[in-house]
């Protein structure tokens, strides 16, 4: 009797076994394996190996499953099962009540261990580690795969038979989106391989790669810009003034920009010697809903590191600087000409918040979700979206969780935000 144990606790460990390499090798990440393999780790190309052909894996896995389960049932039940019985008998109960006693013991205890020690643990461990685990348990696995071809064979066929009736694809999507990938550097820095910092920026970055030209620009608004014909004298009265390194230059209306000049060049100009336009640098033009690379294309050919921001009817929109897309990646920097940032905690926990911050920057920092639907850069165009309308001041709306609350108004541009959770 004590073989027959030995033989089902053999056969529960090695469906443990099995169970474990099935999820481990098909949880690993593809990444991390190729990173193994290039570091020499033993078993990593071997693991590749078996993902890249996961019907002949799982077939070789439920294989081994399968047989694993009939001759531990077939021990449960015609030995085990049988010798129980019999010591009932002997201990006075019947024969019936023996039978049914002795089989159901055995099978309960046999299904408890499978459970235990054949499928939570091992699925545990797997689940743990499962490039360590992959590493280990591919090449036996393999070698169990050589071993049990010609079946295998025979049940990938089918499987791929049944999956081409079914009309779905062997291969498995593989895209990651965003907010899987937030998550993954979530978990890097509650591991401690980022930190806050590195994952604060990093989640900037993705903010600045799905940005418009438009929700990057410093806008029109807040663009000083020489006027030709105001005459050189203003023009150089600006450049003493401005704290601007390079100035846009427009010819007799906002519209109609010709290109830029730096603020140097103009401090040193002499009237006497050349007409202002001389000093006109052409710089790159971009509209207004290009995307971020096509901006940082544009803005590695400008000369002098500005492009100009246009719409689709030729409007002058605004300006972007290598600082405006390190802004967009790290937040805004202080400077002389600020009175505060985007966003401000106030001691009762709420936020003083900047029309002009943008918007998706505001709804990772508040944590809503948002659809991708609207046609908005700001918290303000956030606002004016919700609402439908110009709102008056103190006028409220709710967007999710929170109370946001219109308290200054600069003509009709949402200057500043009061925002509550609740």
């Amino acid at each position: 009797m004590l073989f027959e144990i030995l033989i089902v606790a053999f056969l529960t460990i090695l469906n443990g076994v099995l169970s474990m390499s099935e999820l481990a090798i098909v949880s690993a990440r593809p990444t991390r394996l190729k990173v193994m393999a290039d570091q020499g780790r033993a078993g990593a190309h071997t693991a590749l190996a078996l993902q890249d052909h996961p019907g002949r894996f799982l077939s070789t896995v439920q294989i081994g499953i399968t047989l694993v389960g009939v001759i531990a049932g077939a021990f449960s039940g015609a030995t085990l099962g049988e010798r129980l019985s019999q010591y009932l008998q002997a201990t006075g109960f019947s024969l019936s009540v023996a039978n049914t006693l002795g089989v159901g013991i055995v099978v309960a205890a046999i299904t408890y261990l499978s459970l235990i020690v054949g499928e939570l643990v091992p699925k545990q461990i797997a689940l743990k580690n499962p490039e360590g685990v992959a590493v280990r348990m591919a090449p036996p696995m393999a070698l169990l795969a050589t071993i049990t071809t010609p079946v295998v064979w025979v049940l990938d066929m089918s499987g791929r038979g049944l999956l081409f009736l079914l009309r779905q694809s062997r291969v498995s999507a593989e895209e990651m989106t965003d907010e899987e990938v937030k998550l993954t550097i979530a978990e890097a820095e509650t591991a401690g391989v980022l930190s806050s910092d590195e994952r604060e920026m990093i989640a900037g970055v993705m903010r600045v790669a799905d940005r418009t030209a438009r929700a990057l620009m410093t806008p029109r608004t807040d663009v000083e810009m020489i006027d030709l014909t105001a005459g050189a004298s203003a023009a150089q009265k600006l450049a003493r003034e401005t704290g601007k390194a390079i100035l846009p230059v427009a010819d007799g209306s906002p519209d109609a920009i010709i290109g830029v000049i730096p603020v140097r060049d103009l401090l040193l100009w002499k009237p006497s010697a050349s007409d202002l336009r001389s000093l006109v640098r052409e710089v790159p033009i971009v509209i207004d809903i290009a995307d971020a690379r096509q901006v940082i294309v544009k803005l590695r050919e400008s000369a002098a590191n500005m492009v100009l921001v246009f719409d689709e009817y030729g409007h002058f929109e605004g300006v972007i600087t290598p600082m405006d897309v390190l802004e967009g990646i790290t937040g805004s920097f202080d400077s002389a000409d600020e009175e505060e940032p985007d966003m401000v905690v106030r001691e009762d926990g709420s936020f003083l918040v900047s029309g002009s911050m943008a918007a998706d920057e505001f709804v990772d920092r508040m944590g809503l979700r948002l659809s991708d639907d609207g046609d908005y850069e700001t918290v303000a165009g956030l606002v004016l979206d919700a609402l439908g309308h110009i709102p008056k001041l103190g006028e409220k709306l709710r967007v999710q969780n929170l109370e946001i609350e219109v308290i200054d108004l600069d003509g009709f541009r949402i200057d500043k935000l009061l925002v509550s959770q609740h």
